[in-house]
């Protein structure tokens, strides 16, 4: 709505992936090197971690395009809330094998000369893993025995491991040695710095087609850091609210003032306090991220196997991971239903006020 006002050519602040607007920040380029590098290298792990809504996905999706796909075949799996089995029969899914109604054995022949008969015909596989925190350790061994399959000396998949920071703390799990050992690089995108946090909405702006307007100044961009922790999603909400809160008020520019209501009206929505101070992490989510509940489970003590022990301690941690992540995700769902509900109603308030002004105008003489 507020794109025709501010002469902008799309919405510079969706929340949704885009690499059309891919910001290279420090960390961003460095990631997006390490992917390159595993590009190259093709053989392999590549781990690439960062916050909820630190841009991985834009970062993997950007190289994605930048990719020939005569010659690379890259799939993607979401999906990892899975047993090992499943998730197994996601990745042939995935590149496009069979994988329902058959055995796993099957399942592993047919995924092998899948992948052969790519590389008969030039091609590589790429499997992008995201929410890689969510995997098992099961589910990890089976990603890992899929790099083994090799056609002479050649690779035959590389896989890249994008997930969460505290999929770092996974990886340092005793269970995870084997795989350690086969991760080539490993990158961690961290929040962007005030200067980047600026620089980014110019950029975002820039993009959608912005002549100028609207404009910030510095105390506005520095509370808008300091709100959003410098993670691109939060900046991305905070500032599409700024621009509707500029429309419903003709406003050409933006001061420390209205980022201060805009927080605001963002943590009443999301039940926080009003009166809360800059700077709000997470416009009333606790900054903080709880670190992942990890149990080591000793087997001898307990007269378990290892490996099931081993599981058992996995899913301790993925209950707290997934209550964490599962908050975070209705509270954005709530905002943005909100938003659209705001929308709607000044949709129509709007339609009923040309309605009024219609027919004084043609009764002017």
């Amino acid at each position: 709505m507020y794109e025709e006002f501010y002469g902008l050519s799309c919405k510079p602040f969706q929340l949704n992936p885009d690499p059309s607007f891919y910001f290279g920040s420090k960390q961003h380029r460095r990631a997006k090197a390490y992917l390159e590098y595993g590009v190259a290298r093709n053989e392999g792990f590549i781990v690439i971690t960062g916050d909820i809504g630190a841009g991985k996905t834009t970062v993997v999706r950007g190289l994605l395009g930048s990719l020939d796909p005569n010659k690379v075949c890259a799939a993607n799996l979401v999906s990892t809330q899975l047993d090992a089995e499943d998730t197994l029969r996601m990745v042939g899914a995935a590149f496009g094998v069979r994988a329902k109604d058959v055995a796993k054995a099957d399942l592993l022949m047919s995924l092998e000369a899948f992948l052969v008969s790519q590389l008969s015909q030039g091609r590589r596989c790429l499997l992008i893993v995201d929410e890689a925190q969510n995997l098992t350790s099961r589910a990890v061994e089976e990603l890992r025995m899929l790099s083994n399959f090799q056609f002479g000396k050649q690779a035959l998949l590389q896989t890249f491991l994008v997930g969460q920071p505290e999929f770092r703390d996974i990886l340092r799990h005793s269970s995870m040695q084997q795989l350690r050992q086969r991760v080539t690089a490993t990158c961690h995108i961290g929040p962007l710095d005030e200067e980047e946090t600026q620089r980014y909405i110019l950029h975002r702006l820039k993009c959608a087609g912005s002549t100028g307007r609207p404009n910030f100044d510095g105390p506005a961009f520095a509370a808008i850091h300091r709100a959003s922790g410098g993670i691109p999603r939060r900046i991305n909400s905070l500032c599409d609210r700024l621009l509707l809160l500029g429309f419903l008020g003709s406003k050409d520019s933006f001061d420390l003032s209205d980022v201060e209501e805009v927080v605001r009206e963002m943590q009443d929505e999301a039940g926080g306090a009003a009166s809360r101070p800059l700077p709000l992490g997470d416009f009333g989510v606790a900054a903080s991220r709880p670190m992942p509940l990890r149990v080591d489970i000793d087997p001898t003590r307990l007269q378990l196997p290892a490996g099931l022990a081993n599981d058992l301690s996995d899913q301790i941690a993925n209950l707290g991971q997934e209550r964490h992540g599962d908050r975070l995700l209705r509270l954005e769902r709530s905002l943005l239903r909100i938003e659209r509900f705001n929308l709607e109603i000044l949709t129509v308030l709007q339609k009923l006020v040309h309605a009024v002004k219609k027919p004084q105008d043609e009764s002017s003489p």
